[in-house]
């Protein structure tokens, strides 16, 4: 911070704060990451480069039909690695959470389908479900002290047996609802799009503007009006471009069926992240998630409660699940027992760490969810594009969540050393 201060006649008058140079922010940020933190840039280095080698081996795969495919494919493993983020956070684990969103689809499936209630109120028992299941969770691991991988893993266990209770050992259950069917196959008028995205790129602006106002008003030495004006020109630009290519006609028959507009999966999913940054980021909550994952004794001298801390995490992480169940379902109109298992929670994990969330805790943010899931769906569809098996997949997309972890084990190493 530039500042120079004069005493005359019994008054301090200050300089007038001054930005940094660009120059100097890049030097700041290649700092920060050859001291560790790398944040999401590995993540959206691998995102880019998978997309360049798929696009160059199958042009198909940028095409506007698939582009849309990519979100709907990704979606439920980024709403669960969402939730997963917050146990993360805390240096905990989520065994479960797959399991958890299998047994709240087939809630909702059965009430659904089987007993006829209204979509709404089905939705609602569904998530108090999740939010049962998350305080039991939490629960025995902070009252009884049993570590959150073991309870987790009885958890996923048990749910995989509740869920073939539910559905009569084995019983598939069809969706027909139509409001539920939607949320995963059908998609927003065009223009409606164009005013969601006009709308979050002002949104960003004015967050973006404020933020740099009050900077400048303390007398912070900051980032200069042209940096922000860049950053948020990348982002319209960005947000522009995903919604002209979804508002395309994708549709081989556009006479017989029309295709247009971005999934109404999308602006769910950005609603779920904008809310869940807030969250973490603006909230005394979401500084007492950061602080308990740093250091639990320093959180609790400082007067945190930890405990509620963690049982609240937990809630939330099984809550989130249970909005990936209820996305995985609609995208597939129907539940059966494999609904939330399989590859579900293995790779909702892998997508919060390869996004850049820490295993030890302390570190990571909401849009780590979002980009890990994206890199998974990206590996999975662009493999499935080139002809390979699912062994063939599982492999790489193991093999890019072990250098994920190896990148966070060796940037907290680096962190600490500098």
């Amino acid at each position: 911070m530039s500042e120079r201060s004069e005493r005359t006649a019994g008054t301090v008058v200050l300089d007038k704060p001054t930005a940094a140079p660009v120059s100097e922010l890049v030097t700041s940020y290649v700092g920060r990451v050859r001291g560790g933190d790398m944040g999401a840039l590995p993540s959206v280095i691998a995102l880019i480069v998978l997309s360049v080698v798929f696009w160059i081996a199958r042009p198909v795969f940028m095409s506007q039909a698939n582009f849309a495919n990519l979100f709907t494919q990704g979606a439920a493993i980024a709403v669960i690695a969402m939730g997963l983020i917050f146990v993360l956070l805390l240096g905990e684990i989520d065994l479960s959470a797959g399991f958890a969103s299998g047994v709240c689809a087939a809630v909702l499936a059965v009430l659904l389908t089987d007993k006829g209630w209204p979509w709404y109120l089905a939705v609602l028992v569904s998530l108090l479900t999740g939010v049962v299941i998350g305080l039991t969770i939490g629960a025995i691991v902070v009252k009884i002290g049993i570590p959150s991988f073991v309870v987790t893993l009885a958890a996923f266990l048990a749910l995989q047996g509740v869920a073939l209770k539910i559905m009569d050992n084995g019983r598939n259950i069809s969706i027909h609802d139509d409001t539920i069917l939607a949320i995963a196959n059908k998609n927003v008028p065009p223009l409606l799009g164009w005013l969601m995205c006009i709308a979050l790129i002002a949104g960003f602006a004015i967050v973006q503007y404020r933020k740099y106002r009050a900077r400048t008003k303390l007398g912070l030495t900051g980032e200069s009006g042209s940096v922000v004006a860049v950053r948020i020109a990348l982002v319209a630009i960005i947000a522009a471009a995903a919604v002209f290519v979804l508002n395309g006609e994708r549709s081989r028959n556009p006479d017989i069926n029309s295709l247009k507009g971005m999934p109404i999966v999308v602006p769910l999913i950005i609603a779920l992240l904008l809310v869940w940054t807030f969250v973490l980021t603006r909230t005394s909550f979401g500084r007492h998630i950061y602080a308990v994952g740093g250091n639990v004794e320093a959180a609790r001298r400082a007067g945190i409660a930890v405990d509620r801390v963690k049982i609240s995490a937990f809630v939330l992480c099984s809550t989130m699940a249970a909005v990936g169940g209820l996305i995985a379902a609609s995208r597939a109109n129907s539940v059966d027992p494999n609904t939330g298992g399989s590859d579900v929670l293995l790779t909702a994990v892998g997508a919060a760490v390869i996004g850049g969330t820490s295993l030890f805790g302390g570190r990571g943010r909401m849009l780590d969810a979002v980009l890990g899931a994206a890199v998974v769906a990206v590996i999975n569809n662009g493999m499935g594009l080139m002809g390979y098996s699912a062994g063939t997949k599982f492999v790489v997309t193991g093999f890019v969540l072990l250098l994920a972890a190896g990148v966070d084990a060796l940037s907290r190493k680096r962190a600490l050393a500098t």
